[in-house]
């Protein structure tokens, strides 16, 4: 069995959303393939001083913000990787390249170079997972007021919708999921069902968000592009990610007015809980739009809610 070599990544972004990325040089392994700036972590060194001095000596670059994101074990013929990624928001300097045959800023709706190392197909759809996800609440409110207010917010940016609609009845919650689906699809926007598999292929939703007793039950990934989960526990993470799902919702973060009954994790249990995982998290329960950058810096890939994410 190889030896793990830990190795620490930049997931370099500027603020229109485009990423970093450098072409391996002709004398190393895999010439040619594009990766994430990085390298590997020496002895006496966390995966975070690894980036930082990696990316002082490959780029000349200063980091001034460093997020906690994913960690994903690749094993390549030479090695068997541990690759710790960050999101690197802020540095300082002019990029200078010293080891890569060229550099290029790419968005992750539309990578225009390759071939990627292998390590990094699931990296790239994880960057294609919007940062903010609101979940429906017609039931409480009433379609035509969830809908005014899906209107507005996919208008102002939201990409990512959850439909969970418990309180609706199967004909009036498939009729409200359809009018979602078409709305989000009109402005480039995910639309995920919740719980109900047969429902989103039906009407063609981009996925299914599996609630944790589901998630508990299954023993392999639901055929379709998007699949999340809601977690609790570290070991209903562990579980999402042994699927292979694309993100896991875990909260209460804070305080919630839906379920005031329950002790919020805090940001210090939350971080714990994410850390080294496989997979994107978003960040649930009594939060608001203002809480992201908590949020990224706890390890978090974003945030999901109810009512607050709404209003904005």
């Amino acid at each position: 069995m190889k030896k793990i070599v830990h190795v620490a990544a930049a997931v370099i972004t500027r603020p229109d959303g485009s990423v970093l990325l450098g072409q391996r040089a002709p004398d190393t392994f895999y010439p040619g393939y594009w990766e994430f700036p990085g390298g590997k972590v020496e002895a006496g060194e966390t995966p975070r001083e690894a980036l930082v001095r990696e990316l002082s000596e490959e780029l000349d670059m200063e980091v001034l913000e460093a997020h906690p994101w994913l960690t994903r074990e690749h094993v390549y013929e030479h090695a068997h990787v541990s690759l710790h990624f960050f999101e690197v928001p802020a540095w300082r300097g002019e990029i200078h390249d010293r080891v890569h045959a060229a550099l290029s800023w790419q968005h992750p709706e539309r990578f225009e170079v390759g071939p990627m190392l292998p390590a990094n197909g699931p990296i790239l759809k994880a960057l294609r997972l919007p940062r903010r996800m609101a979940i429906t609440q017609a039931g409480d409110i009433g379609c035509d007021a969830q809908l005014a207010q899906l209107d507005k917010a996919l208008a102002a940016g939201l990409r990512l919708v959850q439909i969970r609609e418990p309180g609706l009845s199967g004909d009036a919650r498939e009729a409200f999921a359809r009018n979602v689906v078409t709305r989000c699809h009109a402005h480039g926007a995910l639309a995920l069902v919740n719980e109900d598999i047969e429902l989103a292929r039906r009407i063609g939703a981009d996925g299914v968000h599996l609630p944790a007793r589901q998630l508990a039950a299954l023993e392999n990934r639901p055929d379709l592009e998007w699949v999340g989960a809601s977690c609790h526990t570290r070991d209903e993470l562990l579980q999402a990610a042994r699927l292979g799902l694309d993100y896991a919702l875990l909260g209460s973060v804070a305080p919630t007015a839906s379920h005031p009954e329950r002790n919020p994790l805090g940001w210090p249990a939350f971080a714990e809980m994410v850390r080294n995982l496989p997979l994107p998290v978003l960040a649930l329960g009594g939060l608001g739009p203002d809480d992201l950058a908590a949020a990224k810096t706890h390890g978090a890939h974003g945030m999901a809610g109810i009512r607050s994410f709404w209003k904005a």
